[in-house]
């Protein structure tokens, strides 16, 4: 399993968490007690940490990503789905987020919420705890203003400092292999 340290944060994972040895985890990623990562998963916490709760699960081929909210949680007993992108969130315990799914920066979403497949929940959404959320209709809003106009004048620039960060700052991060 990869994991990689990142400007001196690096990966912690619990000794009954499995990993699936082509997740890549980065930075100040938190794993606690029988939480699993699975194949093609990547959890990338270089701009804010990145915490998986006990018992957990960030299916196949999901991104987490750390955002501009002090945490990006996963609930204790939380379902990531397969192919989810969750950035900069906090997900409720025992929460599932259905295949394909996004969640954005700021939302939360309550414990035992489902999120449907394929929705995408908006930036800094309350989702109330056991309720089914559906639903992924893009809309035009109307001109760039605000943050929208901030993130897409600056993103590429702030991508290719971030590059070069992690350029000068990854390190593999040997791995403990216990009994068989």
């Amino acid at each position: 399993m990869p994991l990689f340290s990142f400007e001196g944060a690096e990966p912690t994972v619990a000794p009954s968490a499995w990993i699936a040895p082509t997740a890549t985890l980065v930075g100040d990623v938190r794993v606690e007690a029988d939480a699993s990562i699975w194949y093609g998963t990547v959890l990338r916490a270089d701009f804010g940490p990145i915490i998986v709760r006990a018992g957990a699960n960030v299916q196949d081929c999901s991104v987490l990503h750390g955002g501009d909210d002090p945490v990006t949680e996963i609930g204790p007993g939380a379902t990531i789905g397969h192919l989810c992108v969750v950035h900069g969130c906090v997900i409720g315990a025992e929460a599932l987020i259905g295949n394909g799914a996004t969640v954005q920066d700021g939302a939360r979403i309550g414990d035992r919420a489902l999120i449907a497949a394929g929705a995408v929940v908006a930036p800094n959404a309350e989702i109330p705890p056991e309720q089914v959320v559906m639903g992924a209709a893009a809309q035009v809003k109307g001109p760039l203003s605000g943050s929208a106009q901030w993130w897409v004048s600056n993103n590429p620039e702030v991508y290719r400092e971030l590059a070069r960060r992690h350029r000068a700052g990854v390190r593999p991060v040997p791995t403990q292999e216990g009994p068989s």
